[in-house]
């Protein structure tokens, strides 16, 4: 389940979803605007940052990572890209807070020891998605980031569930952008169902929507990844032979437009060692 761009779409409906989890969110919160920067030098592409309105001065810049799997340097990953990014826009910002999203707290870190300083302070912010209660409890939106992870056997009633309410409750305008959102999540979910099979499984009709165009459009671009990704660890195993399990996996989740550089590049590679030199600087 692509995970990643249903959260992206989640804030872009809705920015203050982002602060109906914080304890104690800022006093204007309705002004923040959802964004993703790239930050060079070393580049890092950091996809969930919440702005402050610039017309009230210097504000609290709020950084989101939404993570589904286990990254044993998550931590430090994280503290790099948002204290270079807020290095660099210092004058814009007062404060910075980092809020960390998870399906349950066995996808954190092991060791997290050596950041126990700023785990156990205000700045840092961690949210278990299974430990926020009754789904049918939740405000509408953060009911929407549960839904992902629900048991599968349980998505269908929840799915049918919000699908109600949201109708019974007449969001007007957020109303289309729920139900879209909705259906999404349980396509994603159950790629293995034909359209009529998730149609009849939530008793709506998904043309009415965007999803199949848009999981059409990201089967595409993901089929394009994942050739071009093959054919470059071939390239490079007949060049240099077999590469460690590493490399292949770094390969493989580089996005479209960097594996079109890296097949450039390796033309020049003359040792797997310039290989790791780029990858690392990337």
């Amino acid at each position: 389940m692509r995970r990643d761009s249903i959260f992206y779409k989640l804030f872009q409906q809705s920015p203050t979803l982002l602060f109906e989890l914080l304890t104690n969110p800022p006093t204007n919160a309705d002004s923040y605007r959802f964004d993703s920067v790239t930050v060079k030098e070393p580049k890092f592409e950091i996809d969930g940052v919440f702005l402050p309105p610039e017309s009230d001065g210097a504000g609290i810049v709020y950084f989101c990572e939404v993570q589904f799997q286990k990254d044993e340097q998550l931590y430090e990953r994280v503290w790099a890209e948002c204290s270079l990014y807020f290095y660099r826009n210092r004058v814009r910002f007062s404060d910075w807070q980092v809020v960390i999203i998870y399906p349950s707290r066995s996808i954190e870190q092991s060791d997290i020891h050596p950041h126990r300083s700023l785990l156990n302070g205000e700045q840092i912010h961690r949210v278990y998605l299974d430990e926020l209660g009754d789904i049918r409890q939740l405000p509408i939106w953060v009911a929407l980031m549960v839904l992902t992870t629900v048991d599968e056997e349980q998505a269908p009633e929840e799915a049918r569930y919000l699908l109600t309410r949201t109708t019974q409750e007449a969001l007007s305008q957020s109303s289309r952008a729920i139900i879209e959102l909705i259906t999404t999540i349980m396509v994603y979910r159950f790629e293995q169902l034909t359209q009529a099979e998730v149609e009849s499984m939530l008793g709506i009709t998904l043309k009415e929507t965007r999803v199949y165009r848009e999981i059409k459009e990201e089967g595409r671009e993901e089929g394009r990844e994942e050739a071009t990704a093959n054919l470059i660890i071939r390239q490079l195993t007949k060049r240099f032979g077999e590469l460690s399990e590493e490399i292949r996996s770094s390969i493989s989740g580089l996005p479209l437009p960097v594996l079109e550089d890296l097949s450039e590049a390796l033309l020049d590679f003359t040792s797997l060692a310039n290989l790791q030199v780029w990858l690392e600087a990337r």
